[in-house]
């Protein structure tokens, strides 16, 4: 199974990264990167001067895991969204750069975990929800980011502010934010 590389939906999500993280005061917060990939945004939080050791990013893929473990330096898991992070862990920030795609029976097996986000799009990301505020300080915050192409009815009963948008060919990419 290959690495999920950056694409267009990863720049963008690292971009705003970035700039949220540059304007905290405190930058002595636990971070998660779920669904790492090739660890952009854990990259971005660590050169944003999130202490490595309060980093950790975890990935379905044992090859991203081993690629940003080996890479970044920064403590990593194996894991299916939360299966694996141990309960203790509560962190300020998760990110979440979601398999948003509705099902391509075209699409090769390969990458459909990287990029489908079950038959209509949007059932990864509410397991992901669902699991996420167990793994949440008091005033922790959750970055999901997902397309115009994912449905929104079931994901809009978590709440979510629309905190950043691109337009990109025929979608519209969007970070949402939940406290």
């Amino acid at each position: 199974m290959a690495i999920y590389k950056p694409s267009e939906d990863s720049f963008f999500f690292s971009d705003f990264l970035k700039s949220h993280l540059s304007k905290l005061k405190n930058k002595d917060i636990k971070y998660l990167d779920i669904g790492t990939g090739s660890g952009i945004l854990a990259g971005a939080a660590l050169n944003s001067g999130i202490k490595k050791s309060n980093i950790l990013a975890s990935d379905i893929n044992k090859e991203s895991v081993n690629f940003v473990k080996n890479n970044l330096m920064i403590k990593t898991i194996h894991s299916d969204l939360f299966s694996k992070i141990p309960k203790a862990n509560n962190f300020d920030l998760i990110t979440f750069n979601a398999p948003y795609l509705p099902e391509d029976k075209d699409e090769p097996e390969d990458s459909k975990l990287a990029t489908t986000g079950g038959k209509k799009g949007d059932e990864i990301s509410l397991k992901f929800l669902k699991q996420a505020k167990q793994h949440l300080n008091e005033n922790g915050k959750i970055l999901l980011l997902i397309s115009s192409l994912t449905p929104l009815n079931k994901i809009k009963k978590f709440k979510p502010r629309i905190i950043a948008r691109k337009k990109i060919w025929m979608e519209e990419l969007l970070i949402l934010g939940f406290d």
